[in-house]
Order: C-alpha cells, then structure tokens, then sequence
C-alpha cells in the first residue's frame, strides 16, 4: 500500500512541475502585478483553451500530492 501511495507521489509531483511550467506568466512585472490583479479580481480576464486546461490539471494535481503526502505520513 504504501509502494502505491509513493508512486502515486512521484507520478503527481512530476504533473505537477510539468504543467506549472507549461503555464504562461499572468504579468510582466511589478506593474503587471499590480494593473493585472484588478482585472483578474474582477473576472475580466477569463482563460479559455488550453490555459483552462493547464489550470484545472494543476489544481488536480496539488490536491492530488497534498492528499497522498498527508495519507503516507498518517500511516507512519
């Protein structure tokens, strides 16, 4: 059991690096980051295609690695 959750580990942890890196940036700098998260806050600014797609794959993943992390050191 514990062989299948660390496995399960490494295979969401390299999802996770992958399509993190995959992702395009959501600002271009400090003033991107402050002019950006406004529009963002607001939902003007909406993914759509792939960057949805990366997106949701992510959050998977992350919750994903936090559940098994979580699961193997209740076992120890």
């Amino acid at each position: 059991m514990e062989l299948i959750l660390k496995i399960l580990l490494l295979a969401a942890s390299i999802v996770l690096i992958a399509f993190v890196l995959l992702q395009q940036g959501n600002s271009a700098g400090l003033s991107g980051s402050i002019g950006g998260g406004a529009e963002q806050l607001f939902g003007k600014k909406k993914s759509r295609g792939w960057e949805r797609f990366f997106t949701r794959i992510t959050i998977v993943g992350a919750i994903v690695f936090i559940a098994v992390s979580l699961v193997l050191v209740a076992l120890e």
